[in-house]
């Protein structure tokens, strides 16, 4: 009797299959192909197959069925640990506790109405023409993010309407490419890059190698987990740069970085729930609330449902885009002055990412399309807990402005 096994190449892109045990007696042809043995067995329709590509073309019925049964099995076991939940509630604790001590100085200007005159109407500004308490306003309005609510808000590509029928061709490269009058633009990563930032960025310039020419292991079932931080990272520097990373390449790869703990520092987080708690985390830090804190975080997490909603095509384009803005601040940071020891470690960190950026374009090349919208669904369910834990703090926050002896910052769910 055969013995039916299911095995899953990743945890987005699973795919069943059967080994047969009499292989070496029976000698089946593929249903599919019709050129190699079967050597596995779909369990749901028994059509006999002999390699993920004929299973993915063999029935759209069997693999959707799976993909479908997969994610919502997935889903029902979305529960929040206990572990990941004090943790979020301590980053909402702490980042409402230190909004509620800065609501004081509320209705203090960091900008005297001089200095935003001369901001609004365009006049240069030196700092040897200011005097020290404006520089040391300016400076802080810098750091508050105050000076960012006098720029146009940019609107991200994944919003564009043109996104939505983002064509690659088969092995992965670029459709219709931007034919630049200067040929050298072509082979310099640093203005290679430079294109309309509201535009959708381009694919790949040459074939995409497949996985097994660039590993001889199986790809990590965390791999989709994975891409959750990067393109937490991708969207967080795009939306601080105001779109335009291109007018400091060197600071845009640095923030990529220390946001994404995946190319940053190595992590592997195992869910998605950990991805975006520890990403959330440190849009909350000290160093970077001033964007908006866990509001904008949670902006940030709609933009990753967004990006992979317009399927695989997008998320390639977006990993190639990340892919360039690495490389642009590794070539900026030959030419930095900084002490050599630290610059090779920064060039080795930021090789490093780039490499990661490069096999995960690659890897999302080969994801079948029903991959998509599967953990889109997956990152609007973590959402939901996320903001579940927040829930009711605006509330509070309008409460505590009518009731000042109110110490309660948040509560548990």
């Amino acid at each position: 009797m055969e013995r039916v096994v299911v095995v899953s190449e990743d945890a987005a892109a699973s795919v069943s299959s059967a080994p047969s045990s009499s292989f070496a007696e029976t000698r089946v042809i593929c249903r599919v192909c019709q050129k190699q043995f079967a050597q596995y067995t779909c369990p749901r329709c028994n059509s006999r197959y002999c390699s993920l590509t004929c299973y993915k073309g063999h029935s759209v019925q069997c693999t959707e069925s799976f993909m479908r049964e997969n994610v919502t099995e997935e889903l029902k076991q979305i529960q929040p640990e206990d572990e990941s939940k004090r943790k979020m509630l301590d980053i909402l604790r702490r980042f409402h506790l230190e909004e509620e001590m800065e609501s004081d100085g509320e209705d203090e200007s960091m900008l005297s109405e001089e200095l935003i005159q001369k901001a609004i109407s365009g006049d240069e500004i030196k700092l040897e023409d200011l005097s020290d308490d404006e520089i040391k306003r300016f400076r802080q309005a810098l750091a508050s993010g105050e000076l960012s609510k006098m720029i146009e808000p940019w609107t991200p590509w994944w919003k564009n309407p043109s996104a939505k029928s983002i064509s690659l061709s088969h092995d992965g490269s670029q459709l219709i490419r931007q034919i630049s009058t200067d040929d050298t633009t072509l082979s310099d990563p640093v203005t290679a890059s430079e294109s309309f930032i509201n535009e959708i960025p381009e694919g790949p310039e040459s074939p995409l190698p497949s996985l097994k020419q660039l590993t001889r292991a199986e790809p990590s079932p965390l791999l989709t987990v994975h891409l959750v931080d990067i393109l937490y990272s991708y969207c967080f520097t795009l939306r601080l740069y105001n779109g335009d990373w291109q007018s400091d390449l060197l600071g845009a790869s640095t923030v990529a970085l220390s946001m994404s703990k995946v190319m940053g520092d190595g992590a592997k987080p195992e869910a998605v729930s950990e991805a975006l708690t520890t990403c959330i985390e440190e849009t909350c830090s000290p160093v970077y609330r001033h964007t908006g804190g866990f509001r904008f975080a949670i902006g940030l997490v709609d933009d990753i449902v967004r990006i992979l909603s317009l399927g695989g095509n997008a998320v390639v384009c977006a990993l190639c885009d990340f892919h360039r803005l690495i490389q642009a601040g590794e070539s900026i940071l030959k030419e930095d002055k900084m002490g050599e020891a630290e610059k090779a470690r920064s060039f080795k960190k930021l090789h490093a990412a780039g490499r990661k950026l490069f096999f995960m374009t690659c890897w999302a090349h080969e994801q079948p399309s029903e991959v998509w919208p599967s953990l889109a669904r997956i990152v609007e369910v973590q959402k939901a807990a996320l903001e579940e834990l927040d829930g009711g703090s605006g509330l509070r926050k309008a409460g505590r402005k009518n009731n000042p002896q109110s110490k309660v910052l948040i509560e548990e769910v």
